[in-house]
């Protein structure tokens, strides 16, 4: 018990996470300022679980008998048959301000945000294998991390600038996706086109230049840095560079569907352990769109991503 208490007394030392001459002491929540409570980090969990109950009562009894009666098809995804070819070039290649209070408003957001990502990280594995399942897992595992630790820092103000630039975009995303599989291929493509604009303004320029900015340069001119300051900006420069990848992955499909003629493709498609039925998935558009349906999730929810 005592190894325990040590290694707990060394891994939350002050000086490790805290500015210098700031202790935990001195950001406890009092009858003055409602600073974030490190205790509150638990509530997301049953909250994530209750997510996930939801999210499977809505596509079994609601989603899915909507979706039949828009006329997608219900179909279930098939294995890919072995190849013994691919496997051994696959396996040849190798594995690819500070006295600040908590407003309630901003406890929600986080809390919320926080049993959303946890809800992603779980069903994550029971969903379709997707190509970049292992970018996605990386993303929400940065987005927990970023959150939990902002939160018992103290710094959720800069918490909720990532997790507003990280959201505005998914809610057309999400749309289009909705557009697509429903066959409304101009709704989807017009949604789709907003998407990208928001994207590319938010998560290449307002969470580089604007974010990432004031928390590398700006931020060292205003309070002396401290050992996690590295630690958290390792954390978004890493969902920076996710989101470029993501970017070179919209900016191709966007690229594809604008020499198609519509919006066409899964960005998140080529499943590595599993296959959509080809044979049916959508109703054929003229020109004839792809079997893919539109899928890409971000992050953010800060991320990030979200993300």
């Amino acid at each position: 018990m005592s190894l325990v208490r040590t290694f707990l007394d060394k891994f939350w030392d002050p000086d490790l996470w805290l500015p210098p001459n700031v202790t935990w002491a001195d950001i406890e929540p009092n009858d003055k300022i409602a600073y974030a409570d490190h205790r509150h980090l638990i509530v997301p969990l049953p909250m994530a679980l209750l997510m996930l109950a939801l999210r499977f009562v809505f596509e079994r009894y609601w989603f899915a008998p909507l979706g039949i009666s828009l006329g997608i098809k219900n179909t279930k995804p098939k294995k890919a048959p072995p190849n013994a070819v691919l496997e051994r070039a696959y396996l040849s290649k190798g594995k690819i301000k500070h006295k600040q209070s908590v407003t309630s408003d901003c406890w929600w957001y986080y809390m919320i945000s926080l049993a959303f990502y946890w809800s992603l990280a779980v069903s994550q594995f029971f969903d379709v294998k997707r190509k970049d399942f292992w970018q996605m897992f990386v993303h929400h595992i940065a987005t927990i991390s970023l959150m939990a630790f902002s939160w018992i820092c103290n710094l959720h103000r800069i918490g909720t600038l990532v997790l507003v630039t990280h959201d505005c975009a998914d809610i057309f995303l999400e749309s289009a996706k909705m557009a697509k599989y429903a066959n409304y291929q101009r709704v989807c493509d017009s949604l789709f086109v907003i998407f990208t604009v928001l994207w590319i303004i938010t998560r290449l320029g307002l969470f580089p230049m604007w974010i990432i900015y004031s928390t590398a340069i700006e931020a060292p001119k205003i309070v002396a840095m401290f050992p996690a300051y590295y630690f958290f900006n390792f954390l978004l420069i890493l969902l920076l560079c996710l989101h470029l990848f993501w970017t070179y992955v919209i900016v191709k499909i966007a690229y594809k569907s604008l020499a198609a003629g519509q919006m066409e493709g899964d960005i998140r498609s080529s499943s590595s352990d599993e296959v959509s039925d080809e044979s049916g998935s959508h109703p054929p558009t003229s020109p004839p769109a792809s079997p893919n349906s539109l899928h890409h999730r971000s992050n953010s929810k800060t991320a990030s991503d979200h993300q």
